[in-house]
């Protein structure tokens, strides 16, 4: 009878922890597409060096702009349920580590969430203006397209420290291939490197960083493919 019950508890745990990979991989890979058509798609579109001609493009294509609001909106919601999820998946591992590494990606999150408020003004002000063309809507406008970008690029110093500690736990797992905890280490020092750069050494280009980034989206596939299999007798 207790035998029973003990493979009835694994049961389940194993289901939770399989569950929750899956759910941490979609997410994540809702956000790989949701993010580059507003970031790399829509901006370069309407988001010009010209402040009138910017506003103009937002104005006459403001369900584009709509659009892209909306897919940051996804992203977050995908945040929040990528950190639940990835929480319950490294909870063996550490379950206090797991649980501030989740709080660390909420924080990142709430921080994106602030400056994702800067495009809904944008969208209220060419909204409830008659006249496009004023200097002063236009200047408006450029603030807090740049506020978005200057806001969420200081919150990915903290999507960077979550990348350490999850890259941390993901390396002490015994179920997740070492080499993804060491990806996610460079990722997160990537994002730190690039993301101080820009408010310290805003002179120096450091794009090429950006191959460090990727350690989130092969941990992603193998979500996907391998860890909704993961079997735990714990």
């Amino acid at each position: 009878m207790h035998t029973l019950k003990i493979h009835r508890e694994t049961d389940e745990n194993q289901f939770s922890l399989g569950k929750a990979a899956l759910i941490a991989g979609l997410g994540l890979l809702i956000m790989a597409v949701a993010v580059p058509i507003a970031e790399f798609y829509i901006s370069p579109k309407l988001l010009v060096g010209n402040r009138t001609e910017t506003v103009n493009n937002i104005v006459n294509n403001k369900a584009l702009f709509t659009l892209s609001i909306f897919l940051h909106f996804i992203t977050l919601i995908c945040d929040i349920l990528v950190a639940w999820a990835l929480y319950i998946f490294l909870r063996p591992v550490m379950k206090d580590l797991s649980l501030v590494t989740a709080w660390f990606r909420l924080l990142y999150t709430s921080m994106y969430l602030v400056a994702l408020a800067n495009l809904v003004k944008v969208l209220n002000l060419t909204n409830s203006s008659g006249i496009i063309e004023t200097s002063q809507l236009s200047d408006n406008v450029a603030f807090y397209l740049n506020s978005f970008q200057f806001e969420w690029s200081f919150g990915l110093i903290i999507f960077g420290v979550y990348l350490l500690l999850l890259g941390y736990l993901v390396y002490k797992a015994t179920y997740i291939p070492n080499i993804f905890g060491v990806l996610l280490f460079i990722a997160g020092f990537g994002y730190l490197f690039h993301t101080l750069g820009t408010f310290f050494a805003p002179d120096y280009d450091l794009d090429f960083l950006f191959f460090t980034f990727f350690g989130e989206l092969i941990l992603m596939l193998w979500l996907l493919i391998k860890g909704r299999k993961v079997d735990l007798n714990i």
